[in-house]
């Protein structure tokens, strides 16, 4: 099990940038993937980004796709939501979540640990 914290949400104008990191406990942080994901109020908590083990592959939801990046230090047991030029409509809590195996993956049910989530507010 892979206890999870994320840090480095707030409040920030359209079109600005958000660094979020999401800092894990556990040895096999190094051996497995990562994502995040999203709910905002009323709404599916959906798909964000991904990475794999290594770093060395990840993959974006259509939405953030060209404005988010995901990288991971594993050196640190940590992983980054880089977010740039935010919209309204990325506002959302932003949940950081470990894969239960090494290979990255869209879907919620790959992941078996969840951050207690952090709050991303994007005002116009």
């Amino acid at each position: 099990q892979v206890q999870l914290v994320e840090s480095g949400g707030g409040l920030v104008q359209a079109g600005g940038s958000l660094r979020l990191s999401c800092a894990a406990s556990g040895r096999t942080f190094s051996s497995v993937a990562m994502g995040w994901f999203r709910q905002a109020p009323g709404k599916e908590r959906e798909f964000v980004a991904t990475i794999n083990w290594s770093g060395s592959y990840a993959g974006y939801a259509d939405s953030v796709k060209g404005r988010f990046t995901i990288s991971r230090d594993n050196a640190k047991n940590t992983v980054f939501l880089q977010m740039n030029s935010l919209k309204p409509e990325d506002t959302a809590v932003y949940y950081c979540a470990a894969a239960r195996g090494p290979y990255y993956s869209d879907s919620r049910s790959a992941f078996g640990s969840w951050g207690q989530g952090t709050q991303v507010t994007v005002s116009s």
